[in-house]
Parts: C-alpha cells; sequence; structure tokens
C-alpha cells in the first residue's frame, strides 16, 4: 500500500511522508483482475472466513495490495508457546513505543512504522497491518499516538514484537465473526480518511474495499471496483455507501436479480445495478433480430 498503511504524515516528514492520494497513485490504476486468489464463495451472513497463505519470503514494502498480501497462521502449539513464553508487562511498553517513536513528535510516523512494519516481517501493506491498526484503534493512516499504541498493546497483552506476531492468528480468527468483521469493517472507512475529510476518495475507496476483504471476497466486488474504474466522475464515496455495501452484497447475489430497486439504497448501486444491466444486454441479441439473421 504505497509506503506505509497505518501511519500518519506529520509536516516535518521528510520524502517518506508523501499524501495519501500519491502513494496510491501507482496502484489505484491496476486492474482489479490482479485481485489475490480468493478461496472459494463469499461473504456469509455468520461468519467470515479468511484465506491464509504462506509467509511473504522478502519483506519488501514495494508490494501491492492486492496480490502480494499473505496472512500466516501458526500452528497452535507454535501459538500457544509464543504466546505464554513470558508475562505481559506494562512497564515495558513505553520502552517499546520509543523504539519507534518520531524524534519530534511523540507519535510512531512514517518512519518508525516502517521499521515497526519491517521488524514485524511483513510489508506495511499486509492485511494484518491494517487488523493491527484495527486493534490499535488508529484515528488516521500514517500515524500511531502514543495513547493509541499503548491502548492496543493493553488489548493484546504484548509488550515485544515477539508478542505481537503472536498474536496474529488470534486477530484473524477474531474477524471471522460477523459481528467483529462488521466493526473491522466500518473501522476501515474511517482509517482511510484524511484529517478533517468525511468523503473517501474513489482510488483509496477502491484499495481498502480490495484490503478489507482479502480472502473473504464477495461474488460481485470485482465488478463494483471496475464499475467504480470505468466512471472517473465518481470522485468520492461516502459513509453510508461504504457500510451500505456490505448489505448490498448480502442481499444481491451474484447475479444482481434480488436488487429492489425501490428500496432505500445509494443512488450509486442504483447507478450500478443499470451499468451491469447495459452490459449484460449488449452481449444478448434480440430474438427478433435473431431471426431476421437466421434468414
Amino acid at each position: 500500500m504505497g509506503k506505509c498503511l497505518s501511519c500518519c504524515p506529520s509536516n516535518n516528514q521528510s520524502a517518506t511522508s508523501q499524501t495519501t492520494e500519491d502513494k496510491f497513485t501507482d496502484i489505484a490504476h491496476r486492474s482489479t483482475t490482479e485481485v489475490a486468489e480468493q478461496q472459494p464463495g463469499g461473504m456469509s451472513s455468520s461468519h467470515c472466513d479468511w484465506g491464509t497463505g504462506e509467509p511473504n519470503a522478502n519483506n519488501k514494502t514495494s508490494l501491492s495490495i492486492t496480490d502480494k498480501l499473505k496472512i500466516p497462521i501458526l500452528s497452535s502449539m507454535d501459538n500457544k508457546r509464543s504466546s505464554h513464553s513470558r508475562e505481559y508487562s506494562e512497564g515495558k511498553v513505553n520502552a517499546f513505543f520509543e523504539q519507534y517513536k518520531d524524534r519530534d513528535e511523540n507519535a510512531v510516523l512514517a518512519e518508525g512504522i516502517e521499521r515497526f512494519c519491517n521488524d514485524l516481517g511483513m510489508p506495511p501493506d499486509d492485511f494484518r497491518i491494517l487488523l493491527l491498526a484495527w486493534k490499535f484503534n488508529a484515528k488516521h493512516m500514517f500515524c500511531f499516538t502514543k495513547e493509541e499504541f499503548f491502548h492496543g498493546c493493553k488489548a493484546l497483552k504484548a509488550d515485544s514484537i515477539q508478542d505481537i506476531q503472536s498474536r496474529f492468528p488470534d486477530m484473524v480468527v477474531e474477524v471471522r465473526c460477523a459481528e467483529r468483521f462488521k466493526d473491522f469493517y466500518r473501522f476501515t472507512f474511517k482509517f482511510g480518511l484524511e484529517p478533517d475529510q468525511r468523503v473517501l476518495m474513489s482510488e483509496m475507496a477502491i484499495q481498502l474495499w480490495k484490503l478489507v476483504f482479502y480472502g473473504n471476497e464477495p461474488p460481485i466486488l470485482h465488478r463494483w471496483l471496475f464499475f467504480l474504474e470505468k466512471h472517473p466522475s465518481v470522485r468520492g464515496i461516502s459513509r453510508d455507501t461504504w457500510n451500505m455495501f456490505l448489505n448490498f452484497c448480502e442481499s444481491v447475489g451474484n447475479d444482481l436479480s434480488s436488487y429492489d430497486d425501490t428500496a432505500a439504497w445509494p443512488s450509486l448501486f442504483d447507478d450500478f445495478v443499470e451499468y451491469e444491466n447495459d452490459q449484460t444486454n449488449q452481449n444478448i441479441v434480440p430474438s427478433k433480430e435473431k431471426g431476421i439473421l437466421d434468414t
């Protein structure tokens, strides 16, 4: 996800503190066909089954969101051993925070988060980093405040890199729950907003939709993202549209046949269904014309 997913730019930052839009420019125009290989089946209203993969081998920060994300799951024995090898200490969290905090700000910013991710052994655009930001309840991209860092470490009972690494399997299991996934999904919208921004820029929304549904892609996601990329006039995604998309995915199925245009859906969904129907009709030869051609 560009340079870094979970830190926030400071006015004092160097070239690493680009605007969020700049960080996504090279990714936003990639075809949505590059979405990572998903497990069969869409999102269920009763659970959210996230796919798993092999650990990233080279830990490069230049990986794209959609085609390089992996979620390693430790065996239960390894997880238990690493989680309980020693007791959590709140006194050690301050020293842990100091390893990554900015020299001028009481927060972990771009450079510190990049080092943090490197020490975790994963790229900043990894799905697990978004999970971690959720557990930290981070308010903005590119920033972990001291309060957020301490809150997250306390919630995870983690005071070291090794502790956080060992908590990722539990986080993945937690987000499989429908209610927890809903909370995670809604958090992602707020997390992607620029300060004082109420609407998520379309380029950012597309990338976050790819990321938040990693391993559990709804059947219509690819077509929805293709529609947005084909309509640059759609400049932003409102909170209501973002939140309702989850219900939309669960309601309309794969072929959109159950879509009710009289229901109170955001107008952008009406436009999407109309576009999909137009695309379908263009591929069908009307029976009358077909008869004339046959004769």
